[in-house]
């Protein structure tokens, strides 16, 4: 189970947040490649499928909604299992495609765009500060993660700190609901 606080920001906010937590240096980049049948099924539950591609591999995840969090699967590809998936919408994993199971999708899984994330991280007392940076489909957006172990305690220490940088409380959909969204405006 993941526990995360999201916020989105404006680039001052970011460039604020960038300076004041010194995180300069330590960025990683990522890229996150989506998919979904065409009528968008997953999605329509709530659900959602990547493929993150970092300096270290790729690695298959299905992200479902739970009550505090999300429950996500992961599963590492290798570059021809990764190559399947974009080609012909299939995937070896057995675990992975017993989780898909339940959605039961009517149609084939179709590669839908990419989303490109520049990440800076630092390790504070109360959780991890993520602050990121993602160009997809014609766009840039700039966000503040806050993960954490224990939900409540999590909760008071992000507000403390969206307050302390005077930064307004933002509905902040995940970077795969975000795109989604935008790729729906685009079909």
């Amino acid at each position: 189970m993941e526990i995360e606080f999201k916020n989105l920001l404006n680039e001052s906010e970011y460039k604020k947040l960038m300076e004041r937590y010194n995180t300069s240096g330590s960025s990683v980049w990522q890229a996150n490649d989506y998919f979904d049948t065409p009528a968008f099924e997953l999605r329509n539950h709530g659900a959602a499928l990547r493929i993150r591609e970092k300096k270290t591999g790729l690695v298959l995840t299905l992200k479902e909604p739970q009550d505090d969090g999300l429950l996500e699967t992961h599963v590492t590809l290798s570059e021809q299992e990764a190559e399947d998936l974009f080609q012909y919408g299939l995937i070896h994993s057995a675990e992975m495609n017993q989780q898909l199971e339940k959605f039961e999708l009517t149609t084939s899984l179709e590669h839908l765009g990419r989303l490109e994330t520049e990440r800076f991280e630092k390790q504070l007392p109360s959780g991890l500060l993520v602050l990121d940076q993602s160009t997809y489909l014609g766009t840039t957006d700039y966000e503040l993660e806050f993960e954490v172990t224990d939900y409540a305690a999590g909760k008071l220490a992000f507000e403390e700190l969206l307050q302390t940088n005077e930064i307004p409380v933002r509905e902040t959909k995940n970077k795969i609901v975000r795109f989604m969204d935008r790729k729906a405006l685009t079909r």
